[in-house]
């Protein structure tokens, strides 16, 4: 638990779904409680969880999330139930379901968002951009996220976004959000906060752009299938840029070497999901035809991830909350370099809580293998405890 009364944490290893809720609902209850927002393995009896949740959160407003794995103060974990807490005396927040994800139209879209601003404007007239943020979790499956993203941020205007994709463990199946009461599939839940406490949207990824540039010469844009580069079959050209033969294309090739595509000078990562029979290659994110990519390269990414925090920390002071998407890639990467003790310890010690994703948003675009978060600081009078 956290030691201030504006931000409670929370985060239960119990197996069944009564346990876990209860173990949550104790660490993050506190005195008029604005919103709760909760992180959860698709593991859990989602029916069941949702009914503890009514029935401990009562008329308080929550939303979620299931997931890839979940971290928080118990550590980074799977098969957890993570979550937190805002008071109403530091924070203002409105929250919708935005459901039928495969028919989004862009007018419905505005209507949605342009609803939750009204409610926000009529609840805190002070709300700005520079006080505000909006948090998105929204169905890790449907392959909407792009166009989702953009319009809800179009309408947003400058209050930043930042958000995930839920997840399903490894499946990639049933990921859900949570909203009313109740999971939901292909939907999105959008909150926009307001609050005087200092806020800081941000992101990292530890990719660093090689001089190599590559073309999307022949793409299925909605199934996010790249069939040629350069002219060539995808998979045969990929494998030949970064030096393997195509027969050892696998998840652990595609995570150290993904794409990037540079956006205002941005390195934004789209990471390659597997190797089609026919030589194409399937990907995270959407990719156009004519896109120019360049293959990256990895580097450290506890070292990436302690830069990241400590601007954090530079900006606005010790967190006393992160909420964090982190994407499944790098949450394999972690496993599989033995780096789980070290990332743990820093998200705990900068009160992280969120979730490994399918995917993360930040600022209108969707994107992979990155850690996009909100860091929430202390009142100015406020000391660590």
């Amino acid at each position: 638990m956290s030691a201030s009364g504006e931000v409670r944490r929370g985060h239960s290893r119990a197996q069944a779904a009564a346990a876990a809720v209860r173990e949550l609902h104790a660490a993050v209850v506190q005195p008029n409680m604005e919103l709760v927002v909760f992180f959860c393995s698709g593991e859990y009896d989602l029916d069941a969880l949702a009914a503890e949740v009514v029935a401990a959160f009562g008329t308080t407003p929550v939303v979620g999330c299931t997931t890839a794995g979940e971290f928080g103060p118990a550590g980074y974990l799977e098969h957890s139930l993570a979550g937190f807490s805002l008071s109403a005396d530091a924070f203002v927040a409105v929250s919708g379901c935005f459901d039928d994800l495969q028919h989004f139209e862009f007018s419905r879209g505005q209507r949605f968002v342009e609803q939750r601003l009204k409610e926000l404007a009529v609840r805190a007239p002070q709300a700005s951009a520079d006080n505000s943020f909006a948090l998105q979790l929204i169905d890790g499956v449907s392959v909407r996220e792009e166009p989702v993203t953009r319009a809800f941020q179009q309408i947003l205007g400058a209050i930043p976004l930042v958000g995930g994709s839920a997840g399903d463990g490894l499946r990639f199946e049933r990921p859900r959000v949570y909203c009313s009461g109740q999971f939901h599939a292909d939907s999105a839940v959008l909150v926009v906060v307001t609050t005087p406490l200092p806020i800081k949207p941000f992101m990292t990824q530890h990719f660093a752009a090689t001089a190599r540039r590559v073309v999307v010469t022949d793409a299925d844009v909605g199934q996010r299938i790249v069939r040629e580069i350069d002219g060539r079959p995808a998979a045969v050209a990929y494998a030949d840029y970064v030096g393997v033969p195509t027969d050892d294309l696998d998840p652990q090739r595609f995570a150290a070497s993904p794409m990037v595509v540079v956006i205002g000078g941005i390195n934004y990562v789209r990471a390659i999901s597997n190797a089609l029979p026919d030589g194409s290659l399937k990907f995270f994110c959407a990719i156009d035809e004519g896109m120019v990519l360049r293959i990256a390269d990895a580097t450290d990414l506890v070292a990436n991830l302690e830069q990241a925090l400590a601007a954090v920390h530079a900006e606005i002071g010790e967190p006393q909350l992160i909420i964090g998407c982190d994407c499944i890639l790098r949450r394999l990467e972690i496993i599989q370099s033995g780096a789980v003790d070290r990332v743990a310890d820093l998200l705990t010690r900068n009160h992280g809580v969120g979730f490994a994703t399918y995917g993360e948003q930040y600022r209108g675009v969707h994107v992979n293998q990155t850690f996009t978060g909100i860091a929430i600081g202390r009142a100015p009078e406020a000391t660590c405890g």
